[in-house]
């Protein structure tokens, strides 16, 4: 079985994450009074406070959840991320069958890696596109096949470990 490898995510997205969940945690106490006091008011059955109270619980406890798995699935630590090799972590500037017009820029891993930057797309390691240019080196040119059955040949043009300030600048730009 193949060891689970952490996601990268950049400093700043985890201490978001981090002030999140403490949020999150700090108002449990306040949601569970909204609770009990709602349940005061008599018949839980036709009782909309005490089922809105529920539901925002329910809502609260999820996404708690969710961003402590993001938390303990990830890493800030850039080691194995190199320079001019297309990982987990780096961002892509890759241009499409030959034509250097068609380019785009995007980050390989998930989106929480780079929830600092709404503008930069994201594609998973498990993509297609992904799997293909995982471990391509610049100027390297991969083959994938897309969704819709087409090969798609896409060609490394630069990889760099993931810079919030940088992300979306396609080299030379």
């Amino acid at each position: 079985m193949a060891e689970h490898q952490k996601q990268y995510i950049t400093p700043e997205t985890k201490a978001k994450l981090e002030e999140e969940l403490q949020a999150l945690i700090d108002h449990r106490p306040v949601v569970a009074a909204e609770i009990n006091e709602r349940r005061e008011e008599g018949d839980l059955k036709e009782n909309a406070g005490y089922d809105a109270a529920r539901e925002m619980q329910d809502q609260e406890e999820a996404r708690i959840k969710q961003i402590s798995e993001v938390l303990a699935n990830s890493t800030t630590e850039r080691s194995g991320i190199e320079e001019g090799v297309a990982n987990v972590g780096t961002v892509v500037h890759v241009y499409y069958n030959g034509d250097e017009e068609d380019k785009e820029t995007f980050l390989i891993g998930t989106r929480a890696a780079a929830s600092d930057n709404q503008d930069l797309e994201t594609y998973s390691e498990q993509s297609p596109l992904g799997a293909a240019i995982l471990g391509a080196h610049e100027g390297e040119t991969r083959e994938y096949t897309a969704p819709n059955g087409k090969t798609i040949s896409v060609t490394i043009e630069s990889a760099a470990p993931y810079d919030s300030a940088k992300a979306a600048t396609p080299r030379g730009a």
